[in-house]
């Protein structure tokens, strides 16, 4: 069975902007729901809970969540991606936060909403927002607020910090669906991705920036890895003690 998964690997483009939206949704919705799945797991704490808490998890899955947002909104590959490099800001700067099941949903369409208005030339209304994420406009309103105050309102990327994600996201899928296509330069350089990016301690090992390269980002996987990192600790040492 795995040799004919294997077989039958969908090739992609190692460009974000040459892939289908349909790909790259499937490619968001994979990791999100990894992520979710761990994050689950942590008891939530008074200090953690944030406007983008609902009481319940949405019955609609992520995957499904997303598809509605792309069906009913014209919204561009690099807002899809920039939720990814958002949700890392934003646990960076707030270390309680966590994106669950409680969660997910309304920080994605929050992060469309604010992402279209930043990057894109054109964008809708909060109303059309908030009626395809099942939410009010007031909701949408105050999560906007919340969601600009989270992340110092530092709402710009680069194509190449979301192409990096859109790799990630391809090398790190949970079912091994797709490929990207290989190039001489992506040959040279496979051995160094996978040694950056295979284990949690890694990014640990990656703070110290070199002369001339930027800081490292942390990646929506190493998210994943510390929350797995959080819950193992805290199941091992109960009581909290050092």
């Amino acid at each position: 069975m795995e040799s004919a998964s294997t077989d039958h690997r969908v090739e992609l483009p190692a460009a974000f902007e040459l892939a289908s939206i349909e790909v790259i949704v499937d490619l968001i919705a994979d990791m999100l729901e990894r992520l979710m799945a761990h994050n689950d797991r942590i008891a939530l704490s008074p200090e953690s809970l944030t406007r983008f808490h609902s009481r319940s998890a949405p019955a609609i899955s992520v995957l499904d969540y997303l598809k509605r947002i792309v069906k009913f909104i014209n919204v561009e590959k690099t807002c899809l991606l920039a939720t990814l490099h958002y949700i890392d800001q934003i646990c960076s700067q707030m270390p309680l936060f966590t994106l669950s099941s409680l969660t997910c949903h309304r920080f994605i369409i929050t992060s469309v909403a604010v992402s279209s208005k930043c990057l894109c030339d054109t964008f809708c209304t909060n109303a059309l927002y908030a009626k395809v994420g099942g939410i009010t406009v007031t909701e949408l309103n105050i999560l906007e607020r919340e969601f600009l105050a989270m992340i110092n309102w530092r709402l710009m990327t680069t194509r190449e910090v979301l192409n990096e994600y859109y790799v990630n996201l391809v090398r790190t899928h949970s079912k091994g669906t797709y490929v990207l296509e290989t190039t001489s330069e992506d040959s040279d350089t496979e051995m160094d991705f996978e040694s950056e990016y295979s284990s949690p301690s890694s990014l640990s090992q990656r703070r110290t920036p070199t002369a001339g390269i930027p800081p490292p980002r942390a990646t929506i996987e190493q998210n994943m890895a510390f929350a797995a990192l959080q819950q193992s600790q805290r199941m091992d040492n109960p009581s909290g003690e050092g």
